[in-house]
């Protein structure tokens, strides 16, 4: 199932990045540019540094001048984060183009990849509260209450996993269709943002 290998992929980047645990380590992808795996292992890692970042910045403490330094590198990584996703679907529309569509296929709510996506951060969040269930220094009452939310997001996970490989079998077969738009953001546009349009 897709979902098992990306899940595995995701557990792999966010392992590998916690070696050492820092957003201003070098990255390599251990999967050729061909294969989507590289794909899933860049997205993952984008998601995890950003996750460190959004950390980083919530510093009641932090330097304004780099705070305003790391808020954009977040708007850096959101862009490189939506890129990835399109790439993704881009994999996936082309690996159905000759599906032939049944005359009852309908589409579905959210493309695969920003299925795929959702399930990258839900990677994130469980490592996260498996850290946060299991802290030494944290109270009983702290770990019980992150010991049941790392359950609900370990069932989460099963009925994300279970959904995306569900849509993804709907499309082989023909009972779902891609459609997929591209996300027009505007305010990074220096001819579609005011405030950017106005400096030029």
């Amino acid at each position: 199932m897709f979902s098992d290998l990306a899940l595995r992929i995701f557990e792999e980047s966010i392992t590998k990045y916690h070696v050492e645990d820092d957003v201003n380590q070098s990255f390599e992808n251990p999967y050729p540019k061909d294969d989507v795996a590289h794909l899933l292992y860049r997205k993952n890692w984008i998601d995890t540094v950003q996750w460190h970042y959004e950390d980083i910045i919530r510093d009641p403490e932090i330097n304004p001048v780099d705070a305003l330094v790391l808020k954009r590198k977040i708007d850096g990584s959101n862009q490189d984060r939506t890129d990835l996703v399109e790439y993704i679907d881009s994999y996936f529309l082309n690996k159905y183009k000759n599906v032939s569509k049944t005359s009852t296929a309908t589409i579905n709510t959210e493309s695969p990849a920003w299925a795929i996506d959702r399930l990258s951060i839900l990677a994130l969040k469980i490592y996260h509260m498996d850290e946060e269930a299991n802290r030494k220094d944290a109270s009983e009452e702290h770990l019980k209450k992150c010991s049941e939310k790392l359950n609900i997001l370990l069932e989460q996970r099963t009925d994300l996993s279970i959904a995306i490989d569900q849509l993804l079998t709907d499309i082989e077969n023909g009972n779902k269709f891609m459609k997929v738009y591209k996300q027009m953001k505007m305010y990074n546009d220096d001819e579609l943002n005011p405030v950017l349009r106005a400096q030029k």
